[in-house]
């Protein structure tokens, strides 16, 4: 089972959740790498400096950014690959800094993430038949 998570950086450390990967492009405010514990930093999986900026966290502009978004990530294959596999060996954990916990790149990533988990169950199940 791949399992997938997000978490906001200033939430408590839980014991066994998995690869802990920063995904903003900036470090948190007020979070030594101490107290973060992230197992890796993925800046270049945030989106551009033009999306975030475009984006503002407006709930409005919400599944155009998820749109623009995508198409970045599609253009960044290698890492992509690199979090499913971190995904499917131990689990994964995306933190973020964001204060709204519906509407950020780390909830988007998520959902990238799994429909592309989707997409392979899929095409797996339909080879299998």
């Amino acid at each position: 089972m791949t399992l997938i998570t997000t978490k906001r950086v200033y939430d408590p450390i839980d014991n066994n959740e998995g690869v802990r990967v920063l995904v903003d492009r900036l470090w948190p405010r007020g979070v030594s790498k101490q107290t973060l514990k992230a197992d890796h930093w993925l800046r270049e999986v945030a989106p551009s400096d033009q999306l975030r900026q475009w984006f503002g966290h407006d709930p409005n502009r919400w599944d155009e950014f998820k749109h623009r978004y995508f198409e970045e990530l599609q253009a960044k294959p290698e890492i992509v690959n690199f979090l499913l596999e971190l995904a499917r060996a131990k689990g994964l954990v995306l933190l973020f800094s964001a204060r709204d916990l519906h509407c950020n790149q780390a909830i988007a990533l998520q959902q990238y993430l799994l429909s592309l988990i989707q997409k392979t169950k899929g095409a797996s199940q339909d080879n299998d038949r």
